[in-house]
């Protein structure tokens, strides 16, 4: 750990729980927003894919009820 990282952990450690809690948060977060953000973009590109296949008359929606259905029976 460099010398900034060991002494911001120390302040870090001082900050009340409530405080460090949202601060382990906040950092934990920054690391995972290169994969959030590839993330979107692969959903968006999906969506866009299954819209174009829907308009095309490829494939059928479904009732939401249908679907929350199944899925409440394949939870049990």
């Amino acid at each position: 750990m460099t010398d900034t990282a060991a002494e911001l952990a120390q302040r870090g450690k001082q900050l009340p729980r409530e405080d460090r809690e949202r601060l382990v948060d906040e950092l934990l977060e920054s690391l995972n927003e290169p994969a959030a953000a590839e993330l979107d973009t692969a959903w968006s590109d999906e969506i866009e894919r299954r819209l174009a296949a829907y308009d095309r008359g490829e494939i059928e929606a479904l009732p939401a009820q249908d679907v929350f259905a199944k899925a409440r029976a394949v939870a049990k």
